[in-house]
């Protein structure tokens, strides 16, 4: 963090170093989330807790006094709870920080609406609910899965919400993403009926989660995010309409062209 004292966040071209991540536990698949109460399929174990709560307090009060934001990846509901408790300590109430939870993928109901109250940025990926769908519920038990992937409650706290890839634990393509968020299936469209519904996203919120309010969790939806004139020009060109094309069209997109600040980079023809 020395380097960065008295400097701030640099914006330069195309690099932007304007937060700090920290890591307050492992992955779900691996029973690495740390956990309220032990996990259904090893009562031993809660999951591991990776921060040093000292260290993260510092981190925390240097993002403040120097303009960083915080990003702290926190699966498991022991882990977000600890994330959130850290930092209202540091959030005042108005004050727009955007400080992010990476995941959060496993909430209890009390903690929810504290990331409203807080203006906290739950950032997830919904391409998780589908890759890990089939264990999930033999890691947390039926009883728990009310706390999982809970996209459109989340979205609901803020009004908005981001939603990435998680690239390289995932693959890179954002569609596996935006079919996740609106139907609850995998690539290999299953289950037939859709994960999770009551959480499933509208397409719209699907859309402007991977663009508008993706460059919002970073403070940059004056420069990029949607085509509006004095923004830079960064956008792809696909063969289907996301929004109104029958949801069979939807695994058969084709990338027509990407164009980043105004310029061609790619263009692939039938």
């Amino acid at each position: 963090m020395r380097i960065w004292a008295g400097r701030g966040p640099l914006s330069r071209g195309r690099l932007s170093v304007s937060s700090f991540k920290a890591f307050a536990d492992g992955a779900l698949g691996s029973r690495g989330a740390f956990l309220l109460e032990p996990y259904e399929d090893d009562p031993a174990s809660k999951g591991l807790f990776t921060l040093d709560p000292a260290e993260f307090e510092r981190l925390c009060a240097f993002a403040l006094r120097e303009g960083f934001q915080v990003n702290t990846h926190a699966i498991g509901d022991a882990a977000l709870r600890f994330v959130l408790d850290t930092y209202e300590k540091y959030i005042e109430p108005g004050k727009d920080l955007r400080w992010r939870v990476e995941h959060a993928q496993i909430v209890e109901n009390q903690d929810l609406p504290r990331f409203g109250r807080l203006g906290i940025i739950p950032s997830i990926q919904t391409s998780h609910a589908t890759s890990d769908m089939g264990w999930t519920e033999s890691r947390l038990g039926s009883w728990r899965m009310g706390r999982v992937h809970r996209y459109r409650e989340l979205l609901e706290q803020n009004g908005w919400i981001p939603n990435g890839s998680d690239f390289p634990i995932e693959k890179i393509d954002p569609l596996r993403g935006f079919r996740s968020a609106v139907f609850g299936k995998d690539d290999s469209r299953m289950p037939e009926g859709g994960y999770l519904p009551s959480q499933r996203l509208t397409r719209i919120q699907a859309l402007k989660a991977m663009t508008i309010w993706a460059a919002r969790a970073n403070f940059e939806e004056g420069q990029r995010g949607s085509l509006e004139p004095g923004k830079r020009a960064d956008c792809t060109i696909l063969d289907t309409d996301l929004l109104d094309s029958d949801e069979e069209s939807l695994w058969k997109v084709r990338l027509e062209a990407t164009i980043i600040e105004g310029l061609a980079q790619s263009f692939h023809t039938h």
